[in-house]
């Protein structure tokens, strides 16, 4: 799993919490567009900005610590 941190969230503040950590899901035809495709706060994935984040790496054993919260 892909994951990626909100560095802004200016004009989506009810779907994205800035410094918090979404799951990414790889969408192609978004990133062609310069969108990618995030989880947000209501359980769907929707195309954002890409500017708006930021990737990140995390390790299996904290990966795995994520899903179980």
């Amino acid at each position: 799993m892909k994951w990626t941190v909100c560095i802004k969230n200016a004009g989506y503040e009810a779907s994205l919490e800035a410094r918090k950590l979404y799951t990414l899901v790889d969408d192609a035809k978004a990133q062609a567009l310069g969108m990618i495709r995030v989880v947000d706060e209501s359980g769907e994935s929707y195309l954002y900005p890409a500017e708006m984040f930021a990737p990140i790496a995390i390790q299996n054993s904290l990966e795995g610590q994520l899903l179980a919260a």
